[in-house]
């Protein structure tokens, strides 16, 4: 079951690669700038950025660190980061093919590692999270940003049930609490959560996921058929027509400390 999860993640992203690197949400936004702020970069620093996709933390550390690391699980992808990362003349950022959850490094090898906007297509969140803890470096930190379901049952529910028909290999956005939980038991300490509204414009978001028209236009009747309470907790947006125009999510900067 998770080779095939992952068989769709290389698949989806392989077509869209390009996608990825240029998207305004991807490559910018206050998550991105608060993760360069606040890991404390410095010259010596060895970085592994797992899930790079279009390399933009990879892309904002290198100038900052040693070494980067940009690890992805689809080729594409990595070749579309590396032109994007070296186009900017950074050179000292390597890239590497790999599982997320099945990390071929040495423990206690990194002094950061990240992950942004990607865990919620990973099979094995506590396999992904006891790996990253492994190569962390003691006293090293990881620094993790995702999109995240909201705590009420029924609207984590509809969060990931309309995630999941954009994007098939979409696995599951997990709560905050649930994230809180999976960290410190792995052996993190966390010391920073900041929390953002994600608008998420309808047509870009679909667009992005390469979904074609008669599953886009499904797409929107199940948002317009929402309850009315649904619709209003995820602020959506309607034109005079009665077009959706789109709705609001949140996505979770968590920043955890290894201590041993």
């Amino acid at each position: 079951m998770e080779d095939s999860i992952k068989k769709n993640v290389q698949q989806q992203f392989a077509k869209n690669a390009q996608k990825y690197v240029t998207s305004p949400r991807h490559a910018h936004g206050e998550d991105l700038s608060l993760l360069v702020s606040s890991s404390n970069a410095d010259t010596h620093m060895e970085v592994l950025d797992i899930a790079t996709g279009g390399g933009h933390v990879a892309n904002a550390l290198a100038p900052l660190v040693h070494r980067v690391i940009a690890y992805d699980l689809t080729e594409e992808m990595l070749t579309s980061a590396a032109g994007f990362i070296r186009g900017n003349g950074h050179l000292n950022v390597d890239f590497v093919i790999g599982d997320a959850e099945r990390l071929p490094f040495e423990d206690a090898s990194f002094d950061l590692v990240t992950c942004r906007i990607a865990a919620h297509h990973f099979p094995n969140l506590p396999a992904f999270v006891s790996e990253a803890f492994r190569v962390t470096k003691p006293g090293g930190k990881l620094l993790l940003i995702d999109n995240v379901a909201p705590e009420d049952d029924h609207y984590d529910q509809f969060y990931n049930r309309i995630e999941k028909q954009r994007d098939p290999s979409h696995v599951r956005a997990w709560k905050k609490s649930e994230w809180v939980n999976l960290l410190e038991r792995a052996g993190f300490r966390i010391e920073k959560i900041a929390c953002f509204s994600k608008p998420f414009h309808f047509n870009d978001w679909c667009e992005r996921s390469g979904l074609p028209e008669n599953e886009k236009n499904e797409l929107a009747r199940i948002i317009q058929q929402a309850s009315l309470e649904v619709r209003d907790f995820f602020s959506t947006q309607f034109d005079d027509a009665g077009e959706l125009l789109g709705f609001s999510g949140e996505s979770t900067y968590f920043q955890a400390v290894r201590q041993k």
